[in-house]
């Protein structure tokens, strides 16, 4: 069966996995979700998983993106190193079985003292570039568990920096002493905004962490506007460190929808003006363009 005639799709991640079935005109045909992430696929179990995957969407060929490349995945997809486009990707996918099931490599960047990799963003990236979503010279904030800022030079990934900001915020909420204040949600707002001019000031992140907590106790600070400040407070920190490697001009939030309009107003804050891009929409894209470059 040629990818002409229709393809599927997988996003694999850690803890969850989204796969598409895509049709011959290009258009989404079918879905699934759930949290079947790699870690919960035990050893020796990722061709059942592949075969659940085939049985709810069909029989067609598959590309697979994201974390089941890595060594913790199905197969390990060596890295391309930086610069990477859709082409470099293309030629080098780890093929499973030839000519039919193919995981994406993921993008590395080792220069002199800085080490950084990713799987998964590189195909929502370059999506975006191939369907003029973004400029060949663009700079992308990833919003994520492991936040990305991208760098793209002639519609290549030049550079990027990845920022614990997401696992952070998650640590703080499940393990440390401000647990019980974070169980909120975190909304744009004047809290937001005051922890994220706090970031943005260079603010000592680990003691302005603690006061958080200490705020609250003192009546400094409302209990229900602790999520959004840290959340802000985390975003501040992580914008300092995303807009050092970025070029003039707008910046690209790439991602869900909740995550991205975060990191927007924040960026609005810093004076930057921001476009926001549904993450699935661009992994949809850069899927077909990369099954385009199989044919």
């Amino acid at each position: 069966m040629r990818w002409a005639e229709g393809f599927i799709a997988v996003d694999w991640g850690t803890t969850n996995r989204r796969a598409w079935r895509i049709g011959a005109d290009g258009a989404v045909a079918d879905r699934m979700e759930d949290d079947k992430g790699v870690l919960s696929v035990p050893a020796g179990g990722f061709g059942h998983a592949v075969a659940e995957i085939a049985a709810r969407l069909g029989d067609r060929p598959m590309l697979l993106a994201g974390m089941v490349g890595s060594n913790r995945g199905w197969r390990e997809a060596p890295y391309v190193p930086c610069p990477a486009g859709l082409p470099e990707l293309a030629g080098r996918l780890e093929w499973v079985e030839l000519g039919r099931i193919a995981i994406v490599p993921g993008v590395s960047l080792d220069a002199g003292d800085a080490a950084d990799v990713m799987r998964g963003e590189e195909v929502q990236v370059l999506g975006a570039y191939a369907e003029g979503l973004i400029g060949g010279d663009a700079t992308v904030c990833h919003p994520g568990t492991h936040n990305k800022w991208i760098r793209l030079e002639d519609g290549r990934i030049a550079g990027f920096r990845t920022v614990m900001t997401g696992e952070m915020f998650s640590l703080l909420s499940g393990h440390s002493i401000l647990a019980d204040l974070l169980a909120g949600r975190a909304a744009p707002g004047p809290a937001f905004e005051a922890g994220v001019r706090r970031g943005l000031e260079g603010a000592e992140l680990t003691a302005e962490l603690f006061s958080v907590r200490a705020r609250v106790l003192l009546g400094k600070a409302r209990r229900e506007d602790a999520p959004s400040f840290t959340s802000g407070l985390l975003i501040g920190a992580d914008l300092r460190t995303g807009l050092a490697l970025a070029g003039a001009g707008p910046v690209s939030v790439m991602g869900r929808p909740d995550l991205t309009g975060l990191f927007a107003a924040a960026l609005a804050l810093a004076g930057r003006p921001a476009q926001e891009l549904e993450g699935e929409d661009a992994f949809l894209c850069g899927a077909r363009h990369l099954a385009e470059l199989i044919q």
